[in-house]
């Protein structure tokens, strides 16, 4: 069977790239101009660099798929959240937590794979600090009425490194550290700069219908 990623990138999506390694130009400081991250172009990668600030897509989205890679530092001296701590979060709104939770037998709202403080990953799928690990994340934006009123909450589906941590998990709201509460309207991806040497590569995003026909005309 064909990986996720494999078949998305082979199926009738238009694939945006984000970050292909070898250039930051699709990413900007949340707050304007050019984002302070370090570029890794041996390896293909771009490495929070401390307190230089969080960095925000100029691609903007709703219902989409998206993949990425990231790395966390390997830090046996820390604990709890100062363990390569970062976060990515859809939208600008809502974050799915980064961070070394390998080993944890039971992970919570602030661990990695977390929907921070709104839903817990299933199981744990980190890897250790210094490994490549991936996301791959389905996303259901929020639906408004003509009035603004929110609808539909959003939700998320969630794989790390291949295996299921979140299934179709409704979010109340943004979950903190947001970049705006509208939601409902498109938004960028933001990559947080908590203060650790968290590395980010191959990161793309097809967006996904946000319907499909109601109408069939048998051939």
């Amino acid at each position: 069977m064909q990986p996720m990623t494999e078949a998305m990138r082979n199926g009738p999506y238009e694939v945006v790239m984000l970050f292909d390694g070898s250039t930051m130009q699709h990413f900007a400081h949340k707050n304007g101009g050019e984002p302070g991250w370090a570029l890794n172009e041996d390896e293909g990668s771009m490495t929070v660099v401390a307190r230089t600030g969080s960095i925000i897509s100029a691609e903007k989205f709703t219902d989409c798929f998206l993949h990425l890679e990231f790395r966390c530092p390997d830090m046996p001296e820390a604990t709890g959240q100062a363990k390569g701590n970062s976060g990515v979060y859809l939208q600008g709104r809502y974050e799915i937590q980064v961070l070394d939770s390998s080993g944890w037998e039971v992970p919570g709202l602030g661990d990695c794979g977390g929907i921070y403080n709104q839903h817990s990953p299933l199981v744990n799928a980190c890897k250790p600090g210094g490994e490549w690990q991936s996301y791959d994340i389905i996303f259901h934006a929020a639906r408004l009425d003509e009035r603004g009123k929110v609808i539909e909450f959003p939700r998320m589906t969630i794989f790390l490194n291949g295996v299921l941590i979140q299934n179709n998990a409704m979010l109340t709201g943004p979950t903190g550290g947001q970049l705006d509460d509208k939601m409902g309207e498109p938004g960028p991806l933001m990559l947080q700069d908590h203060g650790d040497a968290v590395s980010f590569r191959n990161i793309w995003l097809v967006h996904l219908p946000e319907e499909a026909s109601t109408e069939y005309e048998p051939s």
